[in-house]
């Protein structure tokens, strides 16, 4: 058995009618055989003249051309070898709280997940500051979160939100060759968690679209107070010592302990505990 029959793929139509039913509360879900971005597609279609438009939406396709993960980077992808979607939110927060939903959803998504392994694994599920997923410290999921003025909005803290993700079911030891750095596989947690074994990839995308509609909506109405304690059940960096790299450069040293209630990474120095804002910033490992 190869190892692409041992995690079927539906076609992009069973995928899309599946997720439907999957998905009550999203008012429009469809998947592709392939498309360029699902991000971008999803930014222009919301960009079009029309009316009152109903969402959330949800956008995936089987093969990805032109994806993208954070900083610009080229996201690679084959057919069966990874789940790519997006879905589109609107979303109801001051432009000032926006970066911290990377954290929050990457929390939401991690908790997500977990609950498709059975108990003693799901520590080894966790998540890289601001929202890698990351399987025994090697990256499972990355997401891209992107966000715009509503072009139906009506009130100033109308935004249009952009989640996308792409999770690896296939081909880690390719890719961590080709990019030289760790990567992990649904294929590789199915092979020793009997739970991840049955879950299927319609189950594995609605379960993280459902999680970010939730965490949304919780966010919108109770803030996000609560936000460091609850990631702080999925941190994968906190106690580790950390450079904190930047255009090439390095900004920050320190321990990384926890985030802040606007989801900005802290770390701890000589000189007392920093705090490092959501942007284009790589988090090392120092070695």
């Amino acid at each position: 058995m190869s190892p692409d029959s041992a995690f079927p793929f539906p076609s992009p139509d069973q995928m899309a009618g599946d997720l439907r039913a999957a998905l009550p509360s999203f008012q429009r879900v469809d998947w592709l055989a392939d498309t360029g971005s699902t991000n971008a597609d999803l930014l222009a279609r919301a960009r079009q003249p029309q009316g009152s438009v109903a969402r959330p939406w949800l956008l995936g396709t089987h093969l990805q051309t032109q994806g993208r993960g954070r900083a610009g980077r080229t996201w690679q992808n084959r057919v069966g070898a990874n789940l790519m979607f997006s879905c589109a939110f609107d979303v109801f927060l001051p432009a000032r709280q926006l970066p911290t939903l990377a954290p929050l959803i990457g929390l939401a998504t991690c908790q997500a997940l977990r609950r498709q392994l059975t108990p003693e694994h799901q520590a080894r599920l966790n998540m890289k500051w601001p929202n890698d997923l990351q399987w025994d410290q090697a990256k499972l999921a990355g997401i891209l979160i992107e966000s715009t003025r509503s072009g139906t909005a009506q009130a100033a803290d109308h935004h249009l939100i952009i989640i996308g993700m792409g999770l690896n079911l296939h081909d880690a030891r390719a890719l961590s060759q080709s990019l030289n750095r760790n990567v992990a596989d649904w294929a590789g947690l199915a092979a020793i968690d009997p739970r991840a074994a049955q879950a299927s990839a319609t189950s594995l995308v609605a379960c993280a679209a459902q999680a970010w509609y939730e965490a949304l909506n919780q966010a919108t109405a109770h803030g996000f107070a609560d936000l460091p304690a609850r990631y702080a059940q999925v941190d994968g960096l906190a106690g580790q010592p950390l450079d904190v790299i930047d255009d090439g450069k390095l900004r920050q040293t320190g321990i990384a302990c926890g985030i802040d209630t606007q989801g900005r990474l802290r770390l701890r120095s000589a000189s007392g505990v920093q705090t490092v804002s959501v942007g284009e910033i790589s988090v090392r490992l120092r070695r």
